[in-house]
């Protein structure tokens, strides 16, 4: 935790350097926060995470730096937004929005040692495939920083686009979207119990101790298969896009405009998901001998009804 502290404070200071030169030095950093282009802020904001990301991940070796701030930076982004904006009703129940997605993610992550030092293990499997030290810094400036990071500004530019809206009352559609928003967090969080209790299972069997016998098979096999996880074999994958996505349709039913709402951010997003989901797949595939008749049965992501074994 005390690394993680000193992370934030540099990657904090880090940030304040790049915007200086814009800012036109110290005196002007405060002006520049209230005045500028609240985007341009928020990517030199990304910007410097991204280099501190970069930096603790070369000189200590692990590299789940954007992890760690996954749940966090983006509640930042939103809330300044909400600032900049004069916080009318849509940004702030789109601040409202993302701040109870972060402490749910927050505390998942935090429940699993993400904070006290634990390193994603597919960047472990990464470093062995790469087996490049030069070519994985690349891949750790490039990807893991600044892709990363940039990604939190792509999914987070609906809420950046209401900045520009008019104080006015929500409309119906504004608060069925607010509703599915939180609907996909109630989701997500209901997938994330499930995995959390089967690994609990998982782990009491190892020891030899006492565990629910409903989870003996999938113990046996190695991953989860069941609830949740019998119609989508990622449904915390679902909860999460299917929440940036909400986000997205809150703005659109504000700005009204397919463009400037920012359908760019959840696509990205997406497409980071299919791209971890075909990679984390292969993993399982190499642990778990049942793992390829499970894909073949179960939808990747969408919940769907399963095939017959």
């Amino acid at each position: 935790m005390k690394r993680f502290i000193f992370f934030l404070l540099a990657a904090l200071c880090l940030s304040a350097i790049v915007t200086l030169p814009f800012a036109g030095g110290i005196s002007g950093l405060i002006t520049f926060l209230s005045d500028a282009n609240a985007l341009l802020v928020v990517t030199l904001w990304a910007l410097g995470f991204s280099l501190a990301s970069f930096l603790f991940g070369l000189t200590t070796g692990d590299y789940s730096w954007v992890d760690r701030i996954w749940s966090l930076l983006p509640v930042a982004f939103v809330w300044y937004y909400a600032y900049r904006g004069g916080f009318t009703v849509p940004l702030c129940l789109a601040a409202a929005l993302v701040s109870i997605w972060g402490v749910r993610l927050t505390f998942n992550f935090a429940r699993k040692g993400g904070y006290t030092g634990v390193e994603d293990y597919r960047w472990i499997v990464l470093r062995k495939k790469i087996n490049n030290p030069f070519l994985f810094q690349l891949f750790n400036f490039f990807f893991i920083g600044l892709f990363q990071i940039g990604l939190f500004v792509l999914f987070t530019w609906p809420v950046y686009r209401l900045t520009g809206t008019e104080a006015a009352a929500p409309s119906v559609l504004t608060w069925v979207f607010t509703a599915l928003g939180l609907g996909f967090i109630c989701f997500e969080s209901i997938a994330d119990q499930m995995q959390w209790n089967f690994h609990k299972a998982k782990k009491s069997a190892s020891l030899r101790q006492n565990y629910n016998v409903s989870y003996s098979d999938d113990i046996k096999n190695g991953f989860f298969s069941q609830k949740l996880f019998a119609i989508s074999r990622h449904p915390n994958y679902f909860g999460e896009l299917g929440f940036w996505w909400a986000i997205w349709l809150l703005a659109l039913s504000v700005t009204g405009d397919l463009i400037i709402s920012g359908f760019w951010g959840p696509l990205a997003l997406t497409a980071l998901f299919i791209g971890s989901t075909i990679f984390t797949e292969s993993i399982s595939v190499s642990k778990y001998a049942g793992y390829k008749n499970y894909q073949k049965r179960v939808s990747p992501i969408i919940p769907w009804i399963p095939r017959k074994k």
